[in-house]
């Protein structure tokens, strides 16, 4: 692994945010493409994902999803239950940087994308008596849409409407409905 990937690993584990912040920076630019180190971070990341820092579990999430495309061993597959958890994060911010990176490994093949589609039908229904149900169902459906605009697949589009459908609140329905009609 290059010294600079090493190096940004540890500072995001560091309290300097500063030093948090731009090793998350240089992470995401270099994950960007398929890397050759992404399972040399793995278990680190995977283990990140509950650091009593909620700064540190946020940044290993949104890294993780990146890292999806660098994974022909398709490990994110079951790692997408850890990835779920952090999006009942108890800082609700992290929750939702979790969750709206997770299209990413919707993208990364078919194993990764039924393995997400399945948990975000699954995180739709449960978090109905969460505090922000709405902003979380919305969540869940934008990332459907990501996944389903980058590779169209009809599947993706009618499960959406049918978790869409399960939504008692007219206007909220109205709202989930106008992601899909972009």
């Amino acid at each position: 692994m290059d010294t600079n990937i090493r190096s940004h690993l540890d500072a995001i584990q560091s309290s300097d945010k500063d030093a948090q912040g731009a090793a998350f920076q240089a992470l995401m630019v270099a994950a960007n493409v398929p890397v050759g180190w992404a399972y040399e971070a793995w278990d680190e990341l995977v283990a990140a994902l509950q650091h009593k820092n909620n700064h540190t579990r946020a940044i290993a999430a949104q890294v993780l999803c990146n890292l999806a495309k660098s994974d022909p061993r398709k490990k994110i597959v079951k790692d997408v239950k850890a990835l779920l958890a952090v999006t009942k994060d108890e800082r609700f911010v992290t929750a939702r940087h979790c969750m709206q990176s997770l299209w990413k490994v919707g993208v990364a093949g078919d194993e990764q994308k039924a393995a997400l589609m399945k948990g975000l039908s699954a995180r739709f229904q449960e978090c109905i008596a969460e505090k922000n149900c709405t902003l979380i169902r919305h969540d869940i459906l934008e990332s459907m849409r990501k996944v389903y605009e980058a590779a169209p697949d009809e599947s993706i589009r009618k499960r959406a409407g049918e978790l869409i459908a399960t939504e008692e609140d007219a206007k909220y329905q109205k709202k989930y409905w106008a992601l899909w009609k972009k």
